[in-house]
C-alpha cells in the first residue's frame, strides 16, 4: 500500500540548495521525496526553463525578464550564490556553478526517477499557447509522462495542455486570495472542471473539512502547498490529501515514518467551510 501524503520537493530540496536548480533537484531525489515540483517559464528562444520569477533580480542579481533571454543565456547565469549568501550555514562552493536549466536538462536528470514530477506553468496570455505547447512537445516522448502533473493558476493554459495530452494529469493550482472570490467550497471543485482539471493544488490556508468533503465526493485528489511544519503528516493522514509540497521534505518524511512528529498543537485545517 501507497504511503500518504506523497512528500514532493517544493522546487526542489529548496531549503537546503538554491530553488529549481538541478542541485536541488538531485538533492531532493537523494533526500527521498516521492515527487519533484518545478516551475516552467518560457525563454526568448521558445524553450521552456525551470524558474520561479518572470525575472533574474532576486536569484540571478540581474535586472533582466526570462523572456528577453534564450535559454543558452540563462544556461550561463549563477542562480545559485544568492543561496550562499542568504543562508551561509547551508551554503556550498558548487552552488555557484548552478544556471537556469532547461525542461530537458531536468528531464534527462531524472531519467530514471519513479516518483511524481509536478509542473507549474508561469505564464501570461500573451504567451500561453506558446508554453503549452513547447511543454507538451518535449513531454509527450518522455517516460516520464506517466508521472507528470501540469498545474497552473492560469486554468486556460491547464485546459490547453489536457487538450494536447489527453493522458496526462492536470491540477488547478489556487492561491490564498480565492478566499475573497469563492463563497463556498464547491466553486474551486467547479472551477477545476470547468478546466478539465483532474487534481487540485491548493495553498495550506485553503485547506478546509468542507473542502475535503466535497473533493472527495468529486473523486479530485488534493495536494497542499507550502506544508514545512510536520504536523500537517497527521492533518493529512485525517483529512485524505493526496500530497504535501514542502520545502523540506526530509524533515516531512521522518514525521512521515515516525521519527519526528513534531508537536501536535493547534488546528492546521481550518473548520470553516468557506471553500
Amino acid at each position: 500500500m501507497t504511503r500518504l501524503p506523497l512528500i514532493i520537493a517544493h522546487r526542489g530540496a529548496s531549503r537546503y540548495a538554491p530553488e529549481n536548480t538541478l542541485a536541488a533537484i538531485r538533492l531532493a531525489v537523494e533526500t527521498g521525496a516521492d515527487g519533484i515540483e518545478i516551475d516552467l517559464r518560457l525563454a526568448k528562444d521558445r524553450v521552456p526553463v525551470v524558474i520561479h520569477d518572470a525575472d533574474l533580480l532576486r536569484t540571478g542579481g540581474l535586472k533582466k525578464k526570462v523572456a528577453d533571454l534564450t535559454s543558452t543565456e540563462l544556461a550561463r547565469i549563477d542562480v545559485g550564490s544568492w543561496f550562499n549568501a542568504r543562508y551561509p550555514r547551508r551554503s556550498r562552493t558548487s552552488f555557484a556553478d548552478q544556471t537556469v536549466p532547461t525542461l530537458d536538462d531536468l528531464l534527462n536528470l531524472l531519467g530514471g526517477f519513479k516518483g511524481l514530477l509536478y509542473i507549474e506553468l508561469k505564464t501570461a496570455a500573451r504567451n500561453r499557447e506558446d508554453l503549452v505547447r513547447a511543454v507538451c512537445d518535449r513531454l509527450y516522448m518522455s517516460p516520464l509522462l506517466p508521472q507528470v502533473i501540469v498545474k497552473g493558476f492560469d486554468l486556460k493554459s491547464v485546459a490547453g495542455v489536457k487538450h494536447l495530452l489527453p493522458s496526462v494529469q492536470t491540477a488547478a493550482l489556487f492561491g490564498p486570495e480565492v478566499r475573497h472570490l469563492f463563497k463556498r467550497r464547491k466553486h474551486l471543485i467547479e472551477r477545476a472542471r470547468q478546466y478539465s482539471a483532474d487534481q487540485l493544488s491548493v495553498h495550506r490556508s485553503l485547506v478546509t473539512r468542507g473542502l475535503m468533503r466535497a473533493a472527495h465526493a468529486a473523486s479530485i485528489p488534493v495536494t497542499v502547498w507550502t506544508a514545512d511544519d510536520p504536523r500537517w503528516i497527521r492533518r493529512a493522514q485525517k483529512n485524505g490529501i493526496k500530497a504535501l509540497i514542502t520545502n523540506d521534505p526530509g524533515k516531512l518524511l521522518g514525521a512521515s515514518s515516525g521519527r519526528a512528529t513534531g508537536n501536535d498543537t493547534g488546528p492546521l485545517v481550518a473548520n470553516g467551510d468557506q471553500q
